[in-house]
Parts: structure tokens; C-alpha cells; sequence
């Protein structure tokens, strides 16, 4: 049996990086090749024809190989022999002519060595052929240009440009021009430039060189040109703020604010952030208060027609759109196109909840036009047109009828806003604040018999209403009327459904009270109990007998509600009832009256039923334990712990 391996970790630990790192330390050099001396020309042939059977050898093997070549063209040339690097040079054109780096190796050779006329030659044979290679033409005109041969080098610009190259080529053309100091030559070849090129950094390219030259109107009028030119395409903010700028360093600030306002109204408002903010540095830098709030405002616009046009439907920025321009106040006009766009945004549901927010755009803008502009014909035409917008048949808004009454009032147009009261009963559905403020209007006029004729209408479209019948009471009974007030209170408590009855019967004995009818007041609880046994009323009834001095029949009014009370499941109301009677008792009666209500007050104790919300739960509630009750076994038994622990604290 073989032992087992030792698998316990060695004392020294060794890395990978160690190991790596002294195989490197340890690898021998690699050999090199024995440098060869030259001592006879028999020597230097036979060395020649092996280096050039080996280069021979190389691009036979692979001819498309370039660097083959440029390696076989380039030994030819360090051994003095340029007929045969030449030769090496044409033979791999006849291969790849279209290879630019071959060409621009073959000039550089003929360069090196001053043979001018010759690389003249091959650059001109590689332009001619390969008129879209860039390099080629940029390394010809500086060949030109370092031999001084400037009328050579403008030459092969001027055959480049013909090709209309890319701008890079336009810009050493102009360049070149300029550091000979042939300007006007330069400002013929950016008119070319501006042609072939007609982009928006080209034409700035221009109107700088002019305004560099100190040729002030030469550079403006490159600018219009531009505009002119370009058309829509000239709507970019990277041209208006060029031409101010350079307006601006011309210390022509109107002609600058009119680009900038010119080229806010033009460009789309999404692409002009950046002029916005050259424009309001502009005018903090130069211009006037008005300047400035007319920059910020036009920012605001800005902000506020995206909005829009993302979501029309949005009033909350109409309203916002709205107020800047009534707080602005410079244009009337304007403020009234806002509100026109603003109400022509009609919701697209018929339903009242979307209607809400679009409805104040009208009142705003009525008002307006009556606090604002005085206009109030104008103000009458939006209340108008507002009527006529809102689908009656579904809904209606009372707000707008009651504000257009209130402003015909402000006119003194009494017949005017009875008209719009009026139309407006016909038309809302929720007709009872219309009632309340047009009978408020025809009262505080004294116009007593329509008045009555309003509530009568009242009454009859919301018989329910307690509102309309105690007001119409009440309007009797001010004007001396206490039979009619009495007939309308009668007819309102024989209604069979009432939203508050008991403000109604209320305001009746309490009229009642007013004129000392105690008979009438009596009959009037009397009827009222027979519906209702809650124990308010009979508190009622009994404070009523004695704040006329009749304490027996308020003491025998207490005693009929606690005796009918008994077989009230609501033990809080009996309750309440004693504790009442006993205060009242207290004040004014004897003490034996005080000693037999105290006998009816119950006792209150803590008891415990499953909830009815919430299954599982138990909740505690109080009861009162009348004592002309019959006493349970529970009663017993709590009574019977009583007086177990009172019988203990004793003995203790």
C-alpha cells in the first residue's frame, strides 16, 4: 500500500510572481547576429544582391504588402542608388496606386535629396490621381510654400478648391493668404467658402475675419447676408448671437437689442435657451430697467408656452400665463390674447369636476376687464359669452350668474340684473343661492311684494328647504304679517320631508315665544312630541314653563318624559333627562323635591360586548342602572363583591 502524500503546507511559501519573475531573471540573452565589416567593393556587390534577393524574394511572395515595398525602397535609398529606390517606388504604384502613403514616401524621398522638380512631378501625378486624399494636397502646397514658391502653392489651392473640399482645406487656404497679407484675396475666398460651405459657423468664420480687418460694415453686411441667405435655415441662435455680440463691440446697443428681440420672435422657443440668457446679460450689462423686466418676461413666456404645448389643457399655467401679463401691464392686447387662448381650451368631458378650474379663467378674465381696463362693455361680453360655453342642460355654475348680477349692480343696471337673476333660475340646477342673494337684492331695496313672490317660487322648487320657509316666516313677521308668518310656519311643518326640521319648529316657538302666545307655544310641543320623544324637546318644553314662572308644569313636564322615557332603549338620554331636572330641582325647588329626583338618578358602571365593527374584540361601554329597576343576578353579585370588600377594609 502506497503511504500518503505529505499534504501539510511547506515552511517557505513561494508566488506565482516569484516564480514568473525568476524564470525571466534566469532566461539567456538571445544571440545576436555577428555585425558584418565591408572592407571591398566584391564584398559590398555580394551583400547587395543578397539583401536585394531577400527583399526580391519578399514582395514576389506577397506583392499587395506594402510595407514590403516601402522597406525594399527605402534600403535602395540608404545605399546611395535613387535610380532603383525609384524603381522600387514605381513598381509598387503599378501595384497600389491608390495607397496615399506610398505616394507621400516617394515625394518625401525625392524631397531629402533636393530633387524638387521631381517630387513636383510625383505630387502632382498623386493629385491628379487621388484628388480627394486631403494629405496629399496639404503636404504639396507646403513643399511650395517652405521652397517659397507662392504663386505655386496658390496655384495648387486654387486646383484643390475646385474639388470643393472639406473646410479644414478652405481655412489653410485663408490662413495662407493671410500670413502673406493678401487680404482682399482672403475676402474673395471666403465669398467661395460661404457658397460651398453654407453653414452657420462659416458665415461667423467671415463677418470675424471682416471685423478683425476693422472692416465694420464689410462685416455686418456678411451677417445680413447670412440671414438673407441662409433663410430658414438662418433661424439659429448661434448667428444672432454673433452678429449682437459683434454689434455690441461695436458699441451699436440698439442695433443689438433689435437682434436679440428679432431673433426671439423668429427662432422656436425650445432652441433659444442660450440667447435668452445672452440677451438678459445684455441687458443687465446695458440696457435700462425696462430692458431687464422685458428679458425676464420674455424668459417667462418662454417657460409658460412650453407648458402649453405639452398640455393645453393645463389652467393652472393659463392662470400663471394670465397674471404675468395683467402684472406686467404694458400691453392690453396681449393680456387679452392670453385669455382668449386660455378660454378656447375648452375641457374635453362633460363633466362638472373638469369644468371647475376652466370656469375662473372667465371670471379672472371679466374681471379684468372691469378693475383692470375700465372696459365694461367688454366685461359684460365675457359674462355673456361664459353663460353661453357652459352646458346648462348637464350643469351650471351659480357663481358666474351671482358675479354678473353683482357687476350689473355696479353698473346701476337694476333691469340688467334682474335679467341675469332671471335667466339665471332658468338655467342652473342648484338654484338656492341664487334665491338668497337676488331676494337679499330685491329686500335691501324694499321690494317687499317680490320678495314674496321669490320665496313663494322658493318654496315651491325646494319644498324641503327649512332655509326658505323660516326666511319667509321671518320677512312676515318683520313687516308686522304675524298671521301670514304663522300660516307659512304651519304649511312648512306639514311638509313631509324636511332637510332641518327642528331650526324650523325652533324659529316657530320661538315666534311663538316672541308674541306671548304660551297657549299656542304648549300646542306647539305638544304636536312636536307627538313625532319626536327625544329628550331635548322635552327639555325644551320644561325650560319654557319655567322661564314664565310655571315651575309645577315644568316639574310635571320632567315627570311625563322620565315616566315615557322608561321604556326608551337609550338610557342616556333618561339619564341626562334626571341630571338635568335634579340641577333645576337644586335652583329652585324644596328639598323634598330635591330628595325624590336624586332617588332617580342611576348608577353608572362599566360593562363589556363584543364589537360590532371588529370580530374578536371586546370594547367596554357604560350602562345606567336605574334604581326603580329590577335588580338582575349580575346586579346581585356585583353588590354582593361590595360589600365583601367593604366588610374586609373594615376588618383590616
Amino acid at each position: 500500500m502506497q503511504a500518503p502524500k505529505n499534504k501539510t503546507p511547506a515552511p517557505i511559501q513561494i508566488t506565482a510572481e516569484q516564480i514568473l519573475r525568476e524564470a525571466a531573471e534566469r532566461q539567456a540573452a538571445e544571440p545576436k547576429p555577428p555585425k558584418q565589416k565591408i572592407t571591398d567593393p566584391e564584398e559590398l556587390k555580394e551583400y547587395q544582391m543578397r539583401k536585394r534577393k531577400g527583399y526580391e524574394d519578399s514582395v514576389r511572395r506577397n506583392r499587395a504588402l506594402i510595407s514590403n515595398w516601402l522597406k525594399y525602397a527605402a534600403w535602395e535609398e540608404s545605399q546611395r542608388d535613387l535610380t532603383r529606390a525609384r524603381s522600387v517606388y514605381e513598381r509598387a504604384i503599378d501595384e497600389d496606386y491608390r495607397n496615399p502613403q506610398l505616394w507621400i514616401k516617394y515625394a518625401e524621398m525625392e524631397m531629402r535629396h533636393k530633387n524638387v522638380n521631381s517630387a513636383r512631378n510625383i505630387w502632382d501625378r498623386a493629385v491628379t490621381i487621388l484628388p480627394r486624399v486631403a494629405s496629399l494636397w496639404y503636404k504639396y502646397t507646403y513643399m511650395e510654400d517652405v521652397l517659397g514658391n507662392f504663386p505655386g502653392a496658390r496655384q495648387i489651392f486654387e486646383r484643390w478648391m475646385k474639388w470643393a473640399p472639406d473646410e479644414h482645406a478652405w481655412n489653410s487656404y485663408i490662413k495662407f493668404e493671410m500670413r502673406l497679407g493678401e487680404y482682399s484675396r482672403a475676402r474673395s475666398i471666403y465669398e467661395r467658402y460661404v457658397i460651398v460651405h453654407p453653414l452657420i459657423k462659416t458665415w461667423i468664420k467671415a463677418a470675424k475675419f471682416e471685423q478683425k480687418l476693422g472692416e465694420t460694415d464689410r462685416a455686418r453686411a456678411v451677417f445680413e447676408k447670412a440671414i438673407q441667405y441662409l433663410g430658414e435655415d438662418a433661424n439659429d441662435e448661434r448667428l444672432f448671437i454673433a452678429f449682437a455680440k459683434f454689434e455690441e463691440q461695436s458699441k451699436e446697443f440698439d442695433r443689438a437689442r433689435v437682434i436679440y428681440k428679432y431673433a426671439l420672435d423668429h427662432i422656436p422657443k425650445q432652441n433659444a435657451s442660450e440667447l435668452f440668457e445672452t440677451f438678459t446679460r445684455f441687458e443687465k450689462q446695458f440696457g435700462e430697467r425696462d430692458g431687464i423686466e422685458d428679458v425676464i418676461l420674455g424668459k417667462r413666456r418662454f417657460q409658460y408656452e412650453e407648458d402649453i404645448k405639452n398640455n393645453p389643457s393645463n389652467y393652472d399655467v393659463w392662470f400663471d400665463y394670465a397674471r404675468l401679463e395683467e402684472e406686467a401691464g404694458r400691453d392690453i392686447n396681449r393680456t387679452r390674447e392670453v385669455y382668449e387662448r386660455a378660454i378656447a381650451n375648452i375641457p374635453p368631458s362633460n363633466e362638472k369636476r373638469f369644468w371647475r378650474r376652466y370656469i375662473y379663467l372667465w371670471i379672472n378674465y371679466a374681471l379684468y376687464e372691469e378693475l383692470q381696463t375700465k372696459d365694461f362693455q367688454k366685461a359684460r361680453e365675457v359674462y355673456s359669452q361664459c353663460v353661453r360655453v357652459i352646458p346648462h342642460k348637464l350643469f351650471s355654475f351659480t357663481k358666474i350668474w351671482i358675479m354678473w348680477a353683482n357687476f350689473e349692480i355696479r353698473q346701476k343696471d337694476l333691469a340688467a340684473t334682474r335679467t341675469v337673476y332671471g335667466n339665471a333660475l332658468g338655467h342652473c340646477h342648484k338654484k338656492e343661492k341664487v334665491y338668497k342673494e337676488y331676494i337679499q337684492l330685491e329686500q335691501s331695496l324694499g321690494e317687499f311684494e317680490r320678495c314674496r313672490t321669490l320665496y313663494n317660487n322658493f318654496v315651491k322648487w325646494a319644498p324641503q328647504s327649512c332655509y326658505a320657509w323660516i326666511h319667509f316666516a321671518k320677512l312676515e313677521h318683520t313687516l308686522g304679517e304675524i298671521e301670514r308668518a304663522r300660516a307659512i310656519f304651519e304649511l312648512a311643518i306639514s311638509q313631509s320631508v324636511l332637510d332641518t326640521p327642528e331650526l324650523l319648529w325652533k324659529e316657530f316657538i320661538d315666534m311663538e315665544i316672541d308674541e306671548g302666545e304660551h297657549d299656542r307655544v304648549r300646542k306647539l310641543f305638544r304636536n312636536l312630541l307627538e313625532r319626536t320623544q327625544h329628550y331635548k324637546v322635552w327639555l325644551t318644553f320644561a325650560q319654557f314653563e319655567a322661564s314664565i314662572g310655571n315651575n309645577e308644569n315644568a316639574r310635571n313636564i320632567y315627570d311625563e318624559a322620565y315616566k315615557l322615557l322608561k321604556n326608551s332603549e337609550n338610557k342616556e338620554e333618561r339619564a341626562m333627562l334626571v341630571e338635568n331636572w335634579a340641577k333645576w330641582e337644586e335652583e329652585v325647588g324644596d328639598e323634598e323635591a330635591i330628595k325624590n329626583v336624586r332617588q332617580k338618578i342611576p348608577k353608572r358602571i362599566i360593562k363589556r360586548r363584543q364589537s360590532q365593527t371588529t370580530e374578536g374584540v371586546v370594547e367596554e361601554y357604560y350602562d345606567y342602572i336605574f334604581p326603580d329597576e329590577k335588580s338582575t343576578t349580575g346586579l346581585s353579585i356585583l353588590e354582593k363583591a361590595h360589600k365583601w370588600k367593604k366588610q374586609k377594609m373594615q376588618d383590616s
